[in-house]
């Protein structure tokens, strides 16, 4: 093709998707002025600055494997997110809650057994204030204990909200659903408040340092947090593709009512799809927690927020539209850092999420249910 049929080809984009045709300049300029920051260049026009600035090789990949982390804790819980909205037909907004609550569960049981035999007050260790902190090098096996609690303990509240809450309301329409969840999600953290009071706390701290390149390091706790992650997300897949409970929540996901006619258990199902969903959910707080080192009541509320962005964009309802919406929201919250100011940067997560969604309504992976 020549510069004739591009030019040709860019006109006709322009008059007939518009917005296409915008969103493609703003992405060639950011691409333009990340490359001018990179060599160290900087372009004024006028006396105005266009483009350009100064990026250290070291502080992009910095940037992007903060991103890649952090988008692979957002796709684990949106996965749950996701198989409750496809299969229970409603947003959860008590989802974020429940990522706090298996991040609460899972750290005070590791600083639990890791100070059983000191002398530090049991009450320091409950309300996670005793200053030691926890790192997977310096005790892999009580954070391992952490971890498996956390996906049981959040697996068990789960259930428990199912029963009392949302079970006695399973024909009720979704808006009812909805509010209902808005209710549990405030229950949940106002409890934790209560418990265990509303400050920050800092509970995990940085083993060892692996240098990958110059100005790029990954830590033990972001290491663990990658390949239990990347692992999880694997399980998922084998489970959904490979397993009859896997093809039977995607039955349900398609079509409820012919789901039941066929002979599937519905509420069987549903009850594994909650604890699918708590156990990925405890699991992506307490390793997102591991990774940053602190643990407050409300960050999982905060976190709802990019939860829903992440499975939007992937595609509400599909599996692995959450999971690929998850690592592109992460790596455009983190670098988005090279443009905006730190407390700008999620405004840049959601205007991809309506770029996304102007282009796509039905998200990346949209018109795929549940894988």
């Amino acid at each position: 093709m020549g510069i004739a049929d591009t030019v040709t080809g860019g006109r006709r984009i322009a008059v007939e998707r518009p917005g296409t045709a915008v969103v493609a300049v703003v992405v060639a300029y950011l691409l333009a002025d990340l490359a001018a920051k990179l060599v160290g260049t900087t372009v004024f026009f006028l006396g105005v600055r266009l483009f350009g600035g100064s990026l250290t090789v070291g502080s992009l990949f910095t940037m992007l494997l903060d991103g890649l982390l952090v988008g692979l804790a957002v796709g684990l819980a949106g996965i749950g997110l996701s198989m409750t909205y496809s299969i229970l037909d409603f947003a959860n907004f008590a989802h974020g809650d429940t990522v706090t609550v298996g991040a609460f569960l899972g750290w005070v049981t590791a600083y639990v057994a890791a100070n059983l035999a000191t002398s530090v007050p049991f009450s320091s260790l409950f309300l996670l204030n005793d200053g030691n902190q926890l790192s997977v090098s310096a005790g892999w096996a009580l954070v391992l204990l952490g971890l498996v609690v956390a996906a049981v303990g959040t697996v068990a509240v789960t259930l428990l909200v199912d029963r009392l809450v949302y079970r006695p309301m399973r024909d009720s329409d979704n808006i009812s659903l909805l509010i209902a969840s808005i209710g549990v999600a405030l229950a949940l953290r106002y409890l934790i408040a209560f418990v265990f009071g509303a400050q920050t706390s800092g509970v995990a701290t940085v083993g060892f340092q692996l240098r990958l390149v110059t100005g790029l390091a990954v830590t033990d706790n972001e290491l663990a947090l990658l390949v239990v992650a990347v692992v999880l997300m694997i399980a998922v897949h084998v489970l959904l593709q490979r397993t009859k409970l896997g093809k039977a929540m995607r039955a349900m996901a398609d079509n409820e009512d012919l789901a039941r006619v066929t002979g599937i258990p519905t509420e069987r199902v549903v009850r594994l799809t909650w604890i699918l969903g708590g156990a990925l959910a405890g699991t992506s707080g307490y390793l997102l927690v591991l990774e940053r080192g602190t643990i407050a009541f409300n960050f999982g509320w905060i976190l709802l927020l990019l939860i829903f962005a992440a499975v939007i964009v992937g595609g509400i309802g599909s599996i692995y539209g959450a999971m690929a919406g998850g690592v592109l929201i992460g790596l455009v919250d983190s670098l988005a850092l090279i443009w905006l100011p730190s407390g700008l940067t999620r405004a840049a997560a959601f205007a991809v999420l309506i770029v996304v969604l102007l282009i796509r309504p039905s998200g990346i992976f949209g018109g795929v249910t549940t894988a």
